[in-house]
């Protein structure tokens, strides 16, 4: 297997943003949240402090190196295993990024940080947020997204609306849905007076089709996200199963590749056959190759097979 990248994965197929490269800031689920959907499984250190993770200039360097060997890909996502909010120089980075690619640059948020004025001015560099809201009320948000302590779904949603205020760009707020944590009418309703606050441009609805930090975590019906997208709006749409538009193109097969998007998700054959343009058997023998070196685990979800890594 080639040398993988410390920093970057992909470009990987996303549901929002079609073909993308993942840059990973932080360290392996250190996060301000321990949500009980998350597909990287439980929160190792949960914080509500900023610092510098990983340096910024060696993640620039290897962006380089990588748009030298050819980059194709929609966006530029700062995202990957923990909260990149987290990063007290996420600023930095997204400057540093857009001085050398046009590629448009995405932050992926849980959003929690955003009542601080400095994350907000970090984000706003971006040409689109992804920020998430999967509380309704401040019971809901703490059982489903299972806080640090102090933090409250008010403080979250007071930052969500001022970062609307100063930031002129995209912002596409997602809300995971699990069946009976927050899908009842009730809840529902709570969302819409919510996302009416906070104004986002697009609502993305997703619920759980990989595996889960809890096991007991159900995913609504398709035809259920559909009825509650139209109770929250024309902007509102279900991304909860892929679409063949969404895929990446054909052409990537290294190894590495593979390795690596299963590091960040789990993903099924037939995720890594679309997804990377590998075929089928082809991707078969590199996951048999990890498995038999102790690297990739399989786990089943809903009669689907999912392969991660340990």
């Amino acid at each position: 297997m080639a040398e993988q990248k410390k920093y970057l994965y992909g470009p990987v197929p996303s549901r929002r943003l079609g073909r993308s490269l993942g840059v990973d800031i932080i360290p392996f689920k250190v996060c301000t949240l321990d949500c009980v959907y998350c597909q990287l499984g439980a929160t190792t250190q949960k914080t509500l402090q900023r610092a510098d993770y990983v340096p910024v200039e060696d993640v620039l360097s290897e962006l380089k190196e990588r748009l030298g060997e050819g980059l194709e890909a929609d966006y530029i996502t700062i995202g990957g295993s923990g909260e990149p909010t987290l990063h007290a120089g996420l600023g930095r980075l997204v400057n540093g990024i857009k001085r050398l690619t046009d590629i448009p640059v995405t932050v992926l948020t849980n959003g929690t940080l955003l009542y601080r004025a400095d994350v907000r001015a970090d984000c706003a560099g971006a040409d689109v947020v992804l920020p998430s809201l999967d509380g309704c009320d401040e019971e809901t948000f703490k059982k489903v997204n299972r806080p640090c302590e102090g933090m409250t779904l008010r403080q979250v949603v007071d930052g969500l609306c001022a970062f609307r205020k100063e930031f002129a760009g995209p912002i596409w707020l997602e809300v995971f849905l699990i069946e009976g944590y927050n899908t009842d009418n009730e809840q529902i309703g709570k969302f819409k007076e919510l996302i009416a606050q906070i104004q986002p441009d697009k609502v993305h609805l997703n619920t759980a089709v990989r595996p889960t930090a809890e096991s007991a975590v159900k995913k609504p019906s398709y035809e259920r996200l559909c009825s509650i997208a139209e109770k929250l709006g024309p902007n509102c749409e279900v991304i909860a199963e892929f679409t063949s538009s969404h895929y990446a193109k054909p052409g990537d097969s290294r190894a590495e590749t593979v390795f690596s998007m299963l590091k960040r998700r789990p993903c099924s054959l037939e995720d890594i056959h679309l997804g990377l343009g590998i075929d089928r058997l082809e991707a078969l023998k590199i996951i048999d190759h990890f498995t038999h070196q102790g690297l990739v685990i399989s786990e089943q979800r809903d009669g689907i097979v999912f392969f991660k890594t340990r």
